[in-house]
């Protein structure tokens, strides 16, 4: 698995176009090791500032630019996630990572926004996979992504990580072992946009009965407002329940809610508008034929890429 980026190439004497032409990498490995794309442009604002820091002798006697931005965001990133489970201490409700829209649908209008920014898609980006990533340690997480996801070898790895290479080699091992038993989707698929818009004509319909032929029996149903969208705060068990419950959710919408089919980080999702606005990004994890984990971000903060304004 590879998002196509590998390390920097040599180059001496950067301009200022070699320099902003890594900032893509930079924004798809911040997004991968933080789930937060504002948190990654963040990351990638404080890297370039470090580099513009430094004087120009020092610059050129950095011999790949590119492998030191790098560096330095991947440091930066375990300094931030080593404090993330702190900050969520006080997070209200569940986190769910930032959804993300299809490239082609990503909404340019509002200020500062980038092509340079947009995340590329693939099977390291889904809701699922990064939800497993948000559950390994600072240091599994950053070895994983950089490692097999970016290709980086492990003897470049423990200069980030701050460990030896081996014990780098483990903690990848670890992250492996974490993913594949919470299998993961693999990718996109006929099947799964066919179970999602069956998923939403049952939803739009409050036909419990239907929801409950698409939903696993143990399925499960998470939801992040973070304290600013109204939302059931805990994960909801078992697919009559959630049936039940998103039946609900669907009466009290009434008209005033449209529900569209789009991608939500590289798989068939669903968008919930209200007057143009989005007000909910629905990811779903299918299991055969069924759906077995829901996660609504209802959280206006993490829905800047799917706003207008």
């Amino acid at each position: 698995m590879t998002s196509g980026a590998e390390p920097g190439d040599d180059r001496n004497d950067p301009d200022l176009g070699v320099i902003m032409s890594e900032r893509r990498r930079l924004i798809n490995l911040a997004y991968r090791l933080l789930g937060s794309l504002a948190d990654a442009e963040d990351v990638v604002q404080e890297t370039y500032a470090r580099w513009y820091a430094m004087s120009a002798r020092e610059q050129q006697a950095i011999e790949s630019p590119g492998a030191w931005l790098m560096t330095v965001a991947g440091r930066i990133c375990l300094t931030l996630l080593g404090s993330a489970r702190a900050r969520r201490e006080t997070y209200v409700g569940e986190w769910i990572p930032e959804p993300l829209p299809e490239p082609t649908e990503w909404i340019t209008g509002r200020p500062g926004t980038d092509p340079a920014d947009r995340v590329t898609l693939d099977e390291s980006v889904t809701t699922a996979f990064l939800v497993v990533l948000d559950s390994m340690t600072p240091a599994e997480r950053v070895a994983f992504v950089l490692h097999d996801v970016f290709r980086y070898p492990f003897g470049e790895v423990a200069g980030i990580v701050g460990r030896t290479p081996a014990a780098c080699r483990q903690l990848a091992s670890s992250a492996r072992r974490r993913i594949r038993t919470a299998q993961p989707p693999a990718g996109p698929g006929v099947g799964q946009a066919g179970i999602v818009r069956r998923f939403r004509t049952a939803w739009e319909a409050k036909d419990i009965e239907a929801l409950v032929g698409l939903l696993d029996p143990d399925a499960t149903a998470t939801a992040d407002g973070g304290g600013l969208a109204v939302t059931h705060l805990h994960p909801i068990l078992g697919g009559e329940r959630i049936a039940r419950a998103y039946a609900e959710i669907a009466r009290l919408a009434g008209d005033r809610t449209t529900f569209l089919e789009r991608t939500v980080n590289g798989l068939p999702g669903l968008v919930a508008q209200q007057d143009g606005t989005t007000v909910t990004v629905y990811a779903f994890e299918i299991a055969g034929d069924r759906i077995r984990h829901i996660w609504a971000v209802r959280n206006p903060e993490k829905l800047r890429p799917w706003q207008t304004g």
